[in-house]
């Protein structure tokens, strides 16, 4: 999963946001990671939707996203996996435990954000 969206976005791009996720993550606030991989998501998304004609890759990564879109409880284990690829590759954990002793998932709070980047409950 990952490889797409570093096909998507080159090389240089994808290391500067390892790199990011690498510093990020050990001791970042959920709420704020979660976003900051959303926003990487979102910004894969416009990118593949310029190259679309000239990369495959780039088509496949948004028929990714369109479905996820269409229908997000069916294909939201879809943008789940591409969010914990980018925490993977960068090899950083995105399971935690919270202080009651609840398990939770980065990628999945990220995954729930780029979903709804476009909602805004007070419009």
């Amino acid at each position: 999963m990952a490889n797409i969206i570093k096909s998507v976005l080159g090389a240089k791009t994808y290391g500067v946001w390892m790199t990011m996720l690498k510093s990020l993550v050990p001791h970042g606030r959920t709420h704020r990671l979660a976003v900051v991989v959303a926003g990487m998501l979102q910004c894969a998304y416009h990118v593949a939707s310029r190259k679309k004609e000239s990369c495959s890759r780039s088509r496949k990564f948004l028929s990714l996203y369109e479905r996820s879109i269409d229908d997000p409880e069916e294909e939201m284990n879809t943008v789940i996996k591409l969010a914990e690829a980018l925490f993977k590759d960068a090899g950083v954990q995105y399971e935690r435990v919270n202080s009651k002793g609840n398990g939770y998932s980065i990628a999945e709070s990220a995954a729930h954000e780029f979903i709804n980047w476009e909602n805004m409950p007070w419009e």
